[in-house]
């Protein structure tokens, strides 16, 4: 018997799945940007398949017990709607998010979240040109604009932006919660980001 990669709820993923997994990418269309097998950066590879494959069962299993289908979940746009926001929530839930199951969980596990007037109006402070259109300029350039929009113009748009950057970070911090509480990683498959691992190494 092999021995597993990591449990998660008691249950073993076995280092077949995460081979299997690894084959997949380096059969795939972006398999020459991959790294070397047995190269430090190769076992990295490795360990980050090894989250996405228990991130995935956490997913899958929180989602059956909330007896979640995936229909009517957000669609990923909406979700993740530009690189900004899956640098926000992280490689590995970027990626479960493309089940719709996991983004009807996400929905449910973010629905109570919510943006205060005062959150908008500070933000709006901050960053007064953040949401106003380019004017038009000369020989087909765009300027930029004469002045701030007032509040009362961009709100919305304020409001949708904290929004989804708030819902993103509370998925974050919950999923990270509910990993922390059911997966155990085999030595030689920790968090990539593990300074404890001899492959978590800052090089210039």
């Amino acid at each position: 018997m092999s021995v597993p990669v990591a449990t998660v709820a008691g249950a073993p993923v076995p280092i077949e799945e995460l081979d299997a997994a690894e084959a997949r990418l380096r059969n795939g269309p972006r398999a020459a940007a991959l790294p070397a097998r047995g190269t430090s950066e190769g076992r990295q590879l490795r360990r980050w398949l090894t989250q996405l494959l228990v991130t995935e069962r956490v997913v899958a299993a929180e989602a059956a017990a909330r007896g979640l289908t995936g229909h009517h979940a957000p669609t990923e746009p909406q979700v993740l709607p530009d690189l900004t926001a899956r640098l926000e929530i992280g490689s590995v839930a970027a990626a479960v998010l493309a089940d719709p199951r996991a983004r009807a969980l996400y929905a449910e596990v973010t629905a109570a979240v919510e943006i205060g007037d005062d959150d908008v109006a500070a933000y709006h402070a901050r960053n007064p040109l953040r949401f106003v259109e380019p004017r038009p300029g000369i020989d087909g350039w765009r300027a930029p604009p004469h002045a701030a929009p007032p509040l009362a113009q961009v709100r919305p748009a304020i409001a949708e932006h904290l929004l989804g950057a708030a819902r993103r970070r509370a998925f974050r911090l919950w999923l990270d919660a509910r990993r922390a509480e059911l997966v155990e990683l085999a030595a030689g498959y920790e968090h990539p980001g593990d300074p404890r691992q001899p492959d978590n190494t800052h090089r210039h």
